[in-house]
Order: structure tokens, then C-alpha cells, then sequence
């Protein structure tokens, strides 16, 4: 669980993504929420005065607040007034590159703005006049322009069923090529991680790809795979998706459900944490417990413990991967650690891997190159009905060949 400060220090580290400038922070202890404007009046005259002090243009909340929340402390301060939820969307239009990504996070915008359309959003509105994915017009305002953000709520209601067709589509499509990579037999690894932990880095160094990095959060939105040979000569597809983050909303996940249902298909995962961040610990909770929300409880995890190479004391390695089962200790940008990690990975492999006899007809010629590539070849023989074949294949490729096995 994080404490109030780091939680703060991460919204501080949120707003410096969406290029705000911040100029400080405080917290109030309460016994219970306020209703009204969750936090108490005397904390409302305290930011009054930072306010006047400190010219303020905008409070950010690190919880999400109820319409009426945000419309009463918009009333009492005098300036715009947003929760960490509407930090992150705002934050996700601008990164937002592909279609499906902005198709995701329009949605989750329009989910979030629905119950919050009143009057006075009007204002805000003519500032943005653009849409998700990287229109200019102020945090907060980003995506819905002008036109979207006057219509009724029926109108937006009809954009909402519209933009979850769309998405719909999207997971037809993912889908059939999940169907056509299990055909090709090549097993899917994916990525998960707080952001920020270096996930798009392991992505590039073993893949020598170029995705996007930087040193700050949700630097990279919409997923990206790649291929990646294995020492054995075997290749895996190695998937990278977005970030988690404590206090990720609801309406994100579910926005952005044919995107995390890679995660659902891979055949093991690749927790990537940040081992040199304080938080470290809480972070992997964090993953853990978005995974467990996500329904995802049985897919194998392989714990790889990122930035190891900056640890001051070669034992302090050690020291951590004692708190995490099935870890190692990489660097995904030096390149540290992944020998042993694409090691481990294949081990993981060969393990479950079995010993069976086939004889695939000779019009699968198909089945046979795939065999090649993504299993060990003993014995290989042509009879008069096909190619016999004893084989030492991963489970997810015996299950692709159970129809040609030999008695």
C-alpha cells in the first residue's frame, strides 16, 4: 500500500508527463469523506490561499472525485479542478497512436465526462476543439472538442455504443490473429509492468526493435509485438501492453479490454519490475493485483527484476529476489541478466514439453515446417501415407497435433 506521500509524488510525476508545472502538495487526514467536496472547508480555504499565493490555474486530486464534487470545489476555488482519473486520460490522448488506441481512449473520456456534462464544462470545451490522440488545448480538455462536449447526453450516449462497436470489431480482429498464431505454433509471451518499470526497453534490447522509451509514465500506450529467438533456435512473440498504475480506473480497464486480453492469451508473463524504486514492492502488488482483477490467475509468471545493474551492492541483488518467487535479476537497457533470462524463458518451455510419434499427411507440408521450427526433431522418416515424425514439442504445439498422433 502506498503511503500518502509517494501516492502524491506519483501524481507530482503524472502531471509532469501531461507537462504541468507542479508548484507543491498537501493532504488532509479525515475521519470520513465529505460528501460535498471530499475534503473538509477549512482544506478548501488552505488551498484558497495557495491559490492566491501561488497563482494557481488548476488542483489536482489524487482520487477520483463524483460530479459533484468537482462541481462544488470548481465553485469554491474559482479554478479548474481535476482527479487523477481525468490526469491519466489526459495523459493517454496524448500518447495515443494507432486506431484502436485512440479508438480505447475517446470511450473511456466519453465514460467519464457522461455523468459530468453540465454547463460548465462549456468553456473548457472551446479550449480543446480536437480529439483523442495528441490534440492540443490544455490538460484535462484533451479529446472531445467543442461540438462533442455541447451535444446532449443522448448524442454521447449514441457516440459510447458507437465507439464500443467499433471496438468490438477491434476484438474480432485480435482474435482471428491470435487463431492464425496458434496455427503457426509460436507461443506468446507477454510483458506486464508498472509504468515506467522498463518494459518497452526488454521489448527493444531482445528484439532489437524500436519502440518508444522515455523516463516517465505511460511513455508507451498501444501495444507492440515482436519476435524473439530463444537459444535453442525457437522463437517466441514477445507482447508489450500498457502500464499499470495504483488507482488505475475502472473505466480504463474495461476501455481497454481487447488490449489487455493479450495478457489473457499469452502462455507465460514477463513481470518486469523496477527494482531500484522505493515502491518497488507496493508497484508489484499493484501488477499482481490488476492481473487477479483482469481474472488472469493461472498463466505462468516469471518475475524479472529491472535496473539491477544500479543497485549500489551486487548483494542487494540477492537480497530482493528472496522477496520475489521466480525472479532474476536483469538490466534491460546494459543488457545484463538476459542470457539467463532468455535461458529461464526456454526452460520454462522444455519443461512441459512431450514426447510424441505423428504422421502428418504429405499435402500438410504446413505442419511439418512448423514442427521444424518450433520443436526438436528425432527421428524423421517418409512412408507410403506421410512423414512420420518422433518429436519433442512444447504443450501448446502437441495440442496443435494430437489429430496426427501415432497410437
Amino acid at each position: 500500500m502506498f503511503n500518502v506521500e509517494d501516492s502524491l509524488e506519483e501524481l507530482a510525476a503524472l502531471a509532469d508527463t501531461a507537462e504541468l508545472q507542479v508548484m507543491g502538495g498537501t493532504y488532509q487526514r479525515l475521519d470520513g469523506i465529505h460528501s460535498n467536496m471530499l475534503i473538509g472547508s477549512g482544506k478548501v480555504d488552505e488551498l484558497i490561499g495557495y491559490r492566491d499565493e501561488l497563482q494557481i490555474e488548476l488542483f489536482l486530486f489524487d482520487d477520483e472525485l463524483s460530479p459533484r464534487q468537482q462541481r462544488e470545489l470548481e465553485e469554491r476555488l474559482q479554478v479548474k479542478v481535476l482527479d487523477r482519473t481525468a490526469l491519466i486520460l489526459d495523459i493517454f490522448a496524448q500518447h495515443a497512436r494507432t486506431k484502436e488506441g485512440q479508438l480505447q481512449v475517446e470511450l473511456a473520456q466519453y465514460q467519464y465526462r457522461l455523468p459530468r456534462l453540465t454547463r460548465m464544462w462549456t468553456h473548457l470545451a472551446r479550449q480543446a476543439g480536437g480529439r483523442a490522440g495528441g490534440a492540443t488545448g490544455g490538460v484535462g480538455v484533451r479529446g472531445p472538442g467543442e461540438t462533442q462536449l455541447e451535444v446532449d447526453r443522448r448524442e454521447i450516449s449514441q457516440r459510447i455504443t458507437h465507439l464500443k462497436q467499433e471496438l468490438e470489431k477491434v476484438r474480432a480482429q485480435r482474435a482471428h490473429h491470435r487463431k492464425q498464431r496458434r496455427q503457426m505454433g509460436i507461443p506468446l509471451i507477454s510483458l506486464v509492468g508498472y509504468t515506467n518499470a522498463g518494459k518497452s526497453t526488454l521489448l527493444n534490447t531482445l528484439s532489437k526493435a524500436d519502440v518508444y522509451t522515455a523516463n516517465q509514465l505511460f511513455a508507451t500506450l498501444d501495444p507492440t509485438t515482436r519476435r524473439v529467438t530463444l537459444p535453442g533456435g525457437s522463437e517466441v512473440l514477445l507482447s508489450d501492453t500498457v502500464g499499470f498504475i495504483q488507482k488505475l480506473p475502472t473505466g480504463l480497464v474495461a476501455a481497454f479490454r481487447a488490449t489487455l486480453e493479450e495478457i489473457n492469451e499469452a502462455d507465460l508473463i514477463i513481470h518486469v519490475v523496477d527494482v531500484c524504486h522505493r515502491n518497488a514492492l507496493e508497484q508489484a502488488v499493484t501488477v499482481s493485483d490488476t492481473l487477479t482483477e483482469l481474472g488472469i490467475t493461472d498463466t505462468p509468471i516469471l518475475t524479472v527484476l529491472n535496473k539491477a545493474d544500479l543497485l549500489a551492492d551486487p548483494a542487494e541483488a540477492t537480497e530482493k529476489l528472496a522477496q520475489y518467487p521466480n525472479s532474476l535479476a536483469i538490466s534491460a537497457l546494459s543488457g545484463y541478466g538476459l542470457e539467463s533470462l532468455l535461458a529461464r524463458i526456454e526452460g520454462l518451455w522444455q519443461s512441459s514439453w512431450q514426447e510424441v510419434v505423428l504422421l502428418i499427411p504429405y499435402q500438410r507440408g504446413d505442419v511439418v515446417s512448423m514442427l521444424h521450427e518450433q520443436s526438436i526433431i528425432r527421428q524423421e522418416t517418409h512412408q507410403a501415407d506421410g512423414t512420420r515424425l518422433e518429436v519433442y514439442a512444447p504443450k501448446h504445439v502437441v495440442g496443435l497435433v494430437k489429430s496426427y498422433f501415432v497410437a
